[in-house]
């Protein structure tokens, strides 16, 4: 009889090599953009040693960054920052305070 190993990882966030949630998919996304951007430079006629240079130097910065992303904020912290920001720091409320406190007589009519 055949015997099925079980999928101890159900429920758990994607990681790989220390990156976990939407990290992974950042550094994913950043090294893709970067290759997109060094093929146009590329066949644009930009010096294949620059080229070489913004390779290197745009990959090893997005590789740093997205760690230290990973490392400050943690799983869910990047999309908590995005939330907060979102909010509001303070109500501005411009009417006097005495309209508040006024009934209206169109809803307590019996």
């Amino acid at each position: 009889m055949n015997t099925y190993s079980i999928n101890k990882g159900i429920g758990r966030t994607v990681e790989f090599k220390g990156l976990k949630a939407q990290y992974l998919f950042l550094f994913a996304g950043g090294l893709l953009g970067m290759l997109i951007l060094i093929m146009i430079l590329y066949i644009t006629g930009v010096n294949s040693y620059l080229c070489l240079f913004i390779g290197i130097g745009g990959g090893s910065l997005l590789v740093w960054q997205t760690f230290l992303l990973n490392r400050k904020y943690g799983e869910h912290g990047l999309m908590k920052v995005g939330a907060n920001k979102r909010h509001p720091r303070y109500i501005i409320c411009r009417k006097s305070v005495h309209r508040y406190f006024k009934l209206n007589s169109k809803l307590y009519q019996p």
